[in-house]
């Protein structure tokens, strides 16, 4: 069991939705420490302060993910301010909810510089100090996305097939040396949390409540699960895509279960 008492967590993406979330019900938990990583510096002082006016120690830095010299300049900071990083959560993502002819190249290097690279930029910078004492904590929110295609997602998609690839063999890469870090990748549909507004839900998969899927995430990462596949859907996709054949997985994700419509209403944050 994994426990967050005395540990210090960091959360990028912390300002708002799941991040902040999470970063307050570690505090809950009993951490010590929580270090808010976000690109928006306004809502990370609002958030910041909400936090430290119930007691918590908290610190911050403005972060944007996809620049790698920035992620490990801050990450110095860090490690020389708090110290080690005992339970990262690694969690800032954007997306661009359109045709792919019609992304810029700015939208296709965007996303997959955040939702990819940052990632790995990320645990880069933090993973030694945790193999070091062969320790620690890597919490990767990638997504369902990464499970099965999407039109109206395409580039959003592949970030997040990449991110499963990556966070899933990294996994493995580290169980033949160092055991005492776990990880887990979480892989959720769609979140009520803005980012996702205007969407269509699938048949038999619900709009995720983000305390409800935060909550779960906390636990998963208290029983060091290495998978969180939610909600019950999600689980099955990969099963599903294997044993059928193409054509009727379409048909049945398509017209059935109407997962290849969810985007069509897509609105997303209107400060995206």
């Amino acid at each position: 069991m994994t426990s967050f008492e005395d540990k210090t967590v960091l959360v990028t993406g912390g300002a708002s939705g799941i991040g902040f979330l999470l970063g307050k019900k570690a505090l809950l938990k009993g951490a010590k420490q929580l270090v808010m990583w976000d690109i928006n510096e306004d809502a990370l002082i609002a958030a910041a302060s909400s936090l430290v006016g119930k007691g918590f120690s908290i610190s911050t830095n403005v972060v944007d993910v996809s620049d790698a010299e920035q992620v490990q300049k801050s990450a110095e900071e860090v490690i020389s301010e708090v110290g080690k990083v005992d339970i990262l959560f690694n969690n800032a993502g954007i997306i661009v909810g359109k045709a792919f002819h019609e992304h810029s190249m700015e939208d296709i290097n965007r996303t997959m510089d955040i939702n990819t690279k940052g990632l790995m930029y990320v645990a880069h910078a933090f993973l030694p100090g945790m193999m070091d004492t062969n320790s620690g904590n890597v919490i990767n929110i990638t997504s369902a996305a990464g499970l099965t295609p999407n039109p109206g997602m395409t580039v959003y998609a592949a970030s997040k097939w990449a991110a499963v690839g990556w966070a899933e063999s990294l996994r493995l890469e580290l169980q033949k040396t160092h055991t005492g870090i776990k990880f887990l990748n979480v892989m959720p549909s769609y979140i009520d949390t803005g980012m996702f507004d205007g969407v269509k839900t699938p048949m038999l998969t619900p709009l995720l409540d983000p305390d409800v899927i935060t909550s779960k995430i906390i636990r998963s990462v208290e029983k060091e699960k290495i998978h969180l596949k939610t909600p019950f859907m999600v689980k099955t996709t990969l099963f599903f895509r294997g044993i059928l054949p193409t054509r009727v997985y379409d048909f049945i994700a398509g017209r059935v279960f109407k997962v290849y419509d969810s985007m069509e209403t897509f609105k997303g944050r209107t400060n995206e």
